[in-house]
């Protein structure tokens, strides 16, 4: 289905009051077959607090339309929680930053498995007036949520895309984002690396400016940010599951795309985010459509290079790709649902 015809029977399912899962099962095929429904019929994701990983919020119903009869969303405060959780089983899937989440869990040994890619961008590093070009940052201050976070590997990659090194060349801090967020508009520090919706808010205030967005500059743009990633004994034990969920935040994301009104609108009447301007602003900027076109693998590959590089990480790129990946549900998918 091309974009125009999607986006006409889009906005007439929505008229027809067909609601926002109706509308996004007429633009990314219809729903799962009555043959082999779901080996289980519970499955958990992660409630935290970002907007950029809308799809698995969006895609809610459309679990319950592929057979998932109670669908949970826990709640953790933290990506650092969320991550624990899905390790330990206590989730089934969460949307996470290839950058340093993922690969710090593979490189740990954890037992979970990344499935697919879901979007590219987020992350951006945001600076004082006297912060003119990346070189710049050499002896400053740079201000991190958390260290061997997706924040901390974005920036290394950005160092050492200049020739900088992220040890030695740079003074990380560790604040809570909105404490870093005073202490750049106070000029206290140099630069901050932001996520949703901490950019959006930034720009709102007109605080700093952007040195490197990861949606538009390359080669960030060129590589997922965010990848899904499941627990390792769900998709083993349950592969008719997997792929269902997979479809359904697949599809998700596909809505995301063609209807961010109607996708900020649903994160914030459901309390997944406050602030309507600021998700309505991430869903647009953010190619959620991407899942159909780039490679996971290559996203991991690129991160995986630079934080080994960095001592961040100490297994290869290709071992974390060989024991930490499975493609095969997203391979049957992109055929599945072709628009």
């Amino acid at each position: 289905m091309n974009r125009r015809l999607a986006d006409c029977w889009t906005r007439r399912a929505f008229l027809g009051g067909f609601g926002v899962m109706g509308a996004v099962g007429l633009l990314s095929g219809r729903a799962a077959p009555a043959a082999e429904p779901p080996e289980t019929s519970t499955i958990r994701l992660a409630k935290v607090p970002t907007i950029c990983i809308a799809p698995q919020y969006v895609a809610e119903e459309l679990l319950r339309l592929e057979g998932f009869r109670d669908v949970q969303y826990v709640r953790k405060e933290t990506g650092a929680e969320a991550y624990r959780a899905l390790a330990a089983g206590e989730i089934h899937f969460l949307t996470q930053a290839v950058g340093a989440t993922v690969l710090l869990q593979l490189d740990a040994g954890d037992p979970v498995v990344v499935v697919a890619g879901i979007h590219v961008g987020c992350f951006e590093l945001f600076a004082t007036d006297r912060i003119r070009t990346i070189r710049d940052l050499k002896g400053k201050t740079v201000s991190l949520g958390e260290l061997r976070s997706g924040r901390h590997a974005f920036l290394v990659t950005v160092l050492t895309h200049v020739g900088l090194d992220p040890v030695r060349d740079v003074n990380l801090l560790v604040h809570p984002p909105r404490e870093a967020m005073r202490l750049l508009a106070e000029g206290q520090i140099d630069a901050f690396v932001g996520f949703p919706p901490e950019p959006q808010e930034l720009r709102a205030k007109q605080i700093g400016h952007v040195l490197v967005n990861s949606t538009l500059d390359r080669p960030w743009s060129q590589y997922f940010c965010c990848l899904l990633v499941a627990s390792r004994e769900f998709v083993a034990k349950y592969p008719v599951a997997t792929k269902r969920a997979l479809r359904a935040i697949l599809k998700a994301a596909d809505f995301c795309a063609l209807e961010p009104e109607q996708a900020a609108r649903l994160l914030v009447d459901k309390d997944y985010i406050k602030n309507y301007e600021y998700a309505l602003q991430t869903v647009q900027e953010l190619p959620y459509r991407t899942w159909r076109e780039y490679d996971p693998e290559d996203a991991i590959r690129f991160y995986a290079l630079r934080l080994h590089e960095a001592g961040i990480i100490k297994t290869n790129p290709q071992k974390l790709i060989a024991q930490g990946t499975d493609w095969r549900f997203l391979s049957e998918l992109k055929k599945e649902l072709k628009g």
